[in-house]
This record gives structure tokens, C-alpha cells and sequence, in this order.
């Protein structure tokens, strides 16, 4: 594996659209629909953007938001707003307006890019309210359909003419690489989302780093995650833009459009969460298009059971396992070339050496191996700060610089890691911890079952239990009851991580990005229990997992 050059001049991640339009100007850089973008064209496109975004007076350090799915304009807004030194941050079209609210009135963006209209839902009568209502945001900009008061996007790239390539170039002068570029929200899956200030170097670092472990000349990948995460900008976008690569977006995650979409462009490198692979592989026209073009699959955000990684295998030659968070900006962890099924399915692979990591235990102590604690993380390509929580940030960090990951694991003889879930996962019970992810990993090698899910209820002896959510395989023939899910346990775990109550559910409630919601399924444990109706339900209630979830939507 390559190494990172730490030591050279670090450009800021929009360097890469100019480095590019010189290099390969006639290279694909986006495609998006009918539209096709080469590195000369997106060059072109940014430029004008930026010189818009002066003329309405966006400063350094200014927010600037897009309301939009995975398309060309986020692509070209966040470009030309990091590339004059503001901060650019995205909204999910999911979001609900309380949502929206939270997000805005924390960040005060002074620009508001937005779409009219998507899937049937109307945004423009919130969008103008939000102009009303909010004095920090001084101009919205509509994107693809109409907001009445606002103007339109070509309206406001042609605003841009008044300003010349002498005061856009000065602008662009005093942005440094360790300057923040993008803000992302935190998923909210342990409390109120925070914002995180993520660099120029970070975002670049980041893509570097991963780029050593795909090694992948020019990839070409699809892009259908929501704008907000940082799977979507970080972890993909900038990844494919520091190597010279083509994204092609996609509005929404659509098993047969992604499927076509690897057929007619070629692309070499898959990327997604285990629930949009399985939803591939389950496809019925899987196996009519073409995926031969596949160099790299990779996952992340969840484990992937064996039974998946087996499928996966006929349909690239290389698998990859990945780790990382908003904070650190990109993969921090991936599995060596040639993993085995036991690595890829049960770790979360090695540390990058540019990424140091350790595990400590509550004591601040590294762990021995075998010995559970919490993943730290070093370096200056981690968050700058959460937006308005310095509280937050010095709680985020040791006293010496160690980012505290909040994820528990340990490592193993082979210097891999193995997650044994979030700190705000473990539970005690009768004073023992628990660790949810092992037990998921235990249910999900049982033949009949397609996924688990464990969180801790109260329980009036033991404080708290394990209540297991599971999704069974459509077509088996086993006919599960409660009793043979605790024997299937008992082989396996100690008694005091045996869960106590057992539901089957058609589908697991799912954040934006694929990763199951574990605070309401808590919620929905914890309200079942006090309403005596936490048991096992019918098989016959059951449904393949992915039938009505479209994760990443």
C-alpha cells in the first residue's frame, strides 16, 4: 500500500476540478441524467458559480446550504463555495421541516440553494417561509424548478458576470487548506446532531488515504446518497475528484437504475451500505445487465454477514470492509487486499498508518488484545470543531488530541478490529456489560436469519435485558419460536447476554444512510414492554429485508 505524502503542499479539495480541466480537460468528471460534464466543463461551471456567489457577497466563513439530491448543482455549489473560502453544508429532501429548522437555525447560512419540488413533495411554500422568517439568510436560489421570489440558477450563475477573474482569483488567495469547507450533521442517533467543521486538508487527506487502499486509477462510481452525510461529499465525491475519476449521480438509490448505470458507464467501484448490496443481489433483474466492469466492492456503516460476502464474491473480484465517521472526514479503517470471510465479515480491518489509532479502556489505558474499549483517532485531518459547541469539542477530544470515538472494540492477534458497537449501545445487565453487535453477530449466523438488531430495555430485576429484533429469510422453511432463538443463544453466549425477548419484524427502521435506528427501536421495545406486547410475532408477518426500505433515500 501506498503511503501519504504529508510533507508536500496540501491543496484545498477544489484545487482538484483545475488540476484536472489541465490534465484530462476532456475526461468525464460528472454525469448526471442526459448531462455529461468533462473535467474542462465542470471547471467552466465552478468558475462561474464562484463568481456569482462573490457578487452576492458570500465571504470567507460564510454558510452557504443546498436543499438537493445527488445531482449536478450540489456538486457545483459546494466546489465553488469551498473554493472562495465558505462553508458548505447539505439538507436531506427527507428531512421534515422541524428538521430543516434545526439545521438552519444553527448553521445561519447566508445562501440557500433549493430544490421546488422532488418525489411529489412541494418545498417551495417552506423555502419561502424560511426566507420570511429568517434574517441571517439573504438569498434563495432555486434549482431544477421554480420558487416563487427566488431566482433561478442560471439567473444566478449569469449574476457572476459583473465580477472579474482578478477578484475572484484574491478570493480564492487567503483560502487555506486548513480552512473548513464543509459542515456536516451529525446523524442524531445519540442526541441532538451537531455540526462538524470539516478542512480543505481533511477532505483532501481523506481522499488520499482511500485512495491508496482502492487503488483504482481513475474510478468510476455511482454517487446516490443524500447530499447531507459525509459518505456522500467526503468518503465518495471528493474521493473520486482527488483521483481524476467520473461520478456518476443518481437522485435516489434504485436497484435497477444503479444496475444499468454500472452496465452503460463502466463503473469500476461500488460503494454502499450491506443493505443496498443484499437489495441488488435480490433484484430479479439481477444477472441481466452487465457488471462485469467491477473492480472494488466495499461497504460500510454496518457488518455484512457471511452469506452476503459469499454472494458479493461473483460479482467483483475485490472486497473491501471500511470504517469511518463525519469527524474524521473519511475510512479510517479497511481490510487488507485478499481478506478472508472471517475478516471481511467480522472486523472493520486495520488502521491506515497516516490514521493512528488506539483503543483504550475507561481509564484512558490502551487495551491488551482481546481487551474491549474505545477506537481513538489522531490527527489534523480530523473536525475542526462542532459549529457553536465548544463544550462539545473539548469533550470530543483527550487532553493530549485524541479524537474519542464513542465506537467500543477490540484487536485481534492479526491487527485487525472488531466493533463490538457504540458506547451508547452497551448496556449492563445484572451488572455485566452487554454489547449488542456481538449478539446481532451470533443471531445472524443462525440459517433462518437474515438480520438482527439488539438494544436493552429495563427490566425491574436485571435493570436492563436484550430485546433482539430479527428479519428472516424469505423461502426458509424453519419455524421459529422464541424458545429456539434463546437455545440457538445459549450454545453461543453467556446467559446474561441471552436477549429475553424476541420480535420478528418485516423491516428495521433505518437513518438516511442504511444504518439501523437503534433509538427507536428502543423506543419501540421499551413501549411495547409496557403495553405486554413484546413477543414473538407471527412468521407469516415476516418480509425479506429491503422490500419497502430504500436506504440512502
Amino acid at each position: 500500500m501506498a503511503t501519504v505524502d504529508t510533507n508536500s503542499l496540501c491543496p484545498r479539495i477544489s484545487d482538484f476540478v483545475e488540476r484536472y480541466a489541465h490534465e484530462t480537460p476532456c475526461a468525464d468528471a460528472v454525469v448526471f441524467e442526459n448531462q455529461r460534464l468533462s473535467y474542462g466543463d465542470l471547471q467552466g461551471r465552478v468558475d462561474t458559480c464562484a463568481r456569482a456567489l462573490v457578487a452576492a457577497g458570500i465571504e470567507k466563513g460564510d454558510r452557504v446550504a443546498c436543499l438537493c439530491t445527488s445531482r449536478t448543482e450540489y456538486w457545483v455549489t459546494f466546489l465553488a463555495s469551498a473554493s472562495i473560502g465558505a462553508v458548505w453544508l447539505g439538507l436531506n429532501p427527507k428531512y421534515q421541516e422541524q428538521e430543516l429548522r434545526y439545521v438552519l437555525e444553527d448553521a445561519k447560512p447566508k445562501l440557500l440553494f433549493a430544490m421546488g419540488a422532488f418525489e411529489g413533495r412541494d418545498y417551495a411554500p417552506l423555502v419561502r417561509a424560511f426566507w420570511a422568517e429568517y434574517a441571517f439568510l439573504d438569498r434563495v436560489v432555486s434549482i431544477a424548478d421554480e420558487i416563487l421570489g427566488a431566482s433561478s440558477f442560471e439567473a444566478f450563475l449569469a449574476s457572476g458576470d459583473v465580477i472579474e477573474e482578478g477578484k475572484l482569483a484574491d478570493c480564492r488567495a487567503h483560502v487555506t487548506s486548513k480552512d473548513p469547507a464543509l459542515l456536516v450533521y451529525t446523524s442524531g442517533s445519540t442526541g441532538r446532531p451537531k455540526g462538524a467543521l470539516l478542512s480543505h486538508y481533511g477532505l483532501w487527506f481523506g481522499a488520499a488515504v482511500q485512495n491508496t487502499h482502492y487503488l483504482i486509477d481513475k474510478p468510476r462510481l455511482i454517487c446516490a446518497f443524500p447530499i447531507n452525510h459525509v459518505a456522500c461529499v467526503s468518503d465518495l465525491c471528493c474521493m473520486v475528484l482527488a483521483a481524476g475519476g467520473t461520478l456518476v449521480f443518481q437522485e435516489r438509490f434504485d436497484v435497477a437504475e444503479q444496475m444499468q448505470a454500472i452496465e452503460s458507464e463502466k463503473i469500476n467501484l461500488l460503494a454502499g451500505v450491506p443493505t443496498m448490496l443484499l437489495m441488488m443481489l435480490d433484484h430479479p433483474e439481477f444477472g441481466s445487465h452487465d457488471l462485469s466492469s467491477l473492480e472494488l466492492v466495499i461497504w460500510g456503516g454496518a457488518a455484512a454477514p457471511v452469506p452476503l460476502i459469499e454472494r458479493l464474491r461473483t460479482l467483483a473480484p475485490r472486497l473491501m470492509n471500511a470504517f469511518g465517521m463525519t469527524e474524521t472526514a473519511a475510512n479510517t479503517t479497511h481490510t487488507r487486499e485478499g481478506a478472508d470471510l472471517e475478516e471481511l465479515s467480522e472486523t472493520i480491518g486495520r488502521p491506515d498508518p497516516n490514521m493512528p489509532c488506539r483503543i483504550v479502556d475507561e481509564a484512558g489505558e490502551e487495551c491488551a488484545l482481546g481487551e474491549r474499549g474505545e477506537l481513538q483517532f489522531k490527527g489534523d485531518y480530523l473536525l475542526l470543531e462542532y459549529l457553536n459547541n465548544p463544550e462539545a469539542t473539548r469533550a470530543a477530544f483527550t487532553d493530549d488530541g485524541w479524537f474519542k470515538s464513542g465506537d467500543l472494540g477490540f484487536w485481534r492477534e492479526n491487527g485487525a478490529i472488531s466493533l463490538v458497537g457504540r458506547k451508547s449501545d452497551m448496556f449492563k445487565s445484572g451488572g455485566y456489560n452487554v454489547y449488542p453487535r456481538e449478539i446481532e453477530l451470533h443471531l445472524e449466523t443462525h440459517p433462518s436469519i437474515e438480520m438482527a438488531a439488539v438494544v436493552g430495555v429495563p427490566d425491574p430485576l436485571y435493570q436492563e435485558v436484550g430485546a433482539a429484533f430479527v428479519i428472516v429469510k424469505e423461502g426458509t422453511d424453519a419455524s421459529l419460536a422464541e424458545s429456539d432463538l434463546k437455545a440457538f443463544c445459549r450454545d453461543a453466549l453467556a446467559n446474561y447476554k441471552i436477549p429475553k425477548h424476541f420480535s420478528i419484524v418485516r423491516e428495521m427502521p433505518m437513518l438516511p444512510v442504511g444504518k439501523v435506528d437503534k433509538i427507536l427501536l428502543k423506543r419501540q421495545a421499551t413501549d411495547r414492554l409496557a403495553g405486554g406486547a413484546m413477543n414473538l410475532l407471527a412468521r407469516s408477518n415476516c418480509m425479506k429485508l429491503g422490500a419497502r426500505h430504500e436506504p440512502g433515500r
